[in-house]
């Protein structure tokens, strides 16, 4: 199953979270209680995201996090490539040359690889600010989850189940499916 971590959903839904309130500085604490997201992860996720120049931190009294650059030219491709413990590949040898024995006399690995760009290409098309608004005419807008009703609002995050009603997702201009809910069984990273 192709699937990204927990700690990149996270990363995603903390860009989009900032990118929705662009003015604002936003400490881990704000993001925390706005997401319903442990401190310590999201202080993990933040400084991450950092490292890579994802994000900018901010001193002093008032200090906290921004974007480091326009949500528009933030790819899910790289907060994939920031968070993500291996490099980008559907398989060992589109991620990374030589790790396997067979590569070279592979029959399909030009194939994996064929597919492996056209994923990598559709991550790089997809922004932050996308995140936060998708376009209507995306081809991909007429493609709703299970838990989408017919007006296309969700309601449930993928994974974190339902997202309490009235809840956070007001202040976060991102649709309530991107809000999760705080369960007990969510385990801190």
């Amino acid at each position: 199953m192709l699937r990204i971590s927990k700690l990149t959903d996270y990363g995603t839904l903390i860009l989009a979270h900032m990118a929705g309130l662009p003015e604002r500085v936003h400490s881990a604490k704000g993001l925390a209680d706005a997401l319903g997201l442990g401190l310590p992860t999201v202080s993990k996720v933040l400084k991450t995201l950092g490292r890579h120049a994802l994000v900018s931190s901010q001193r002093g009294a008032h200090g906290g996090y921004v974007l480091s650059r326009p949500a528009a030219q933030i790819s899910v491709a790289d907060v994939i490539d920031a968070l993500e413990d291996h490099p980008f590949g559907l398989t060992e040898c589109s991620a990374s040359t030589g790790v396997c024995s067979m590569e070279s006399d592979c029959r399909i690995r030009d194939n994996w690889l064929r597919i492996n760009t056209v994923v990598r290409q559709a991550l790089q098309a997809v922004t932050v600010a996308d995140m936060v608004h998708p376009q209507s005419n995306s081809p991909f807008a007429r493609l709703r989850p299970s838990g989408a009703g017919a007006s296309g609002a969700y309601t449930e995050h993928r994974l974190h189940g339902p997202a309490s009603a009235g809840s956070r997702t007001a202040a976060a201009c991102i649709p309530p499916a991107c809000i999760p809910s705080t369960r007990a069984d969510d385990q801190e990273i």
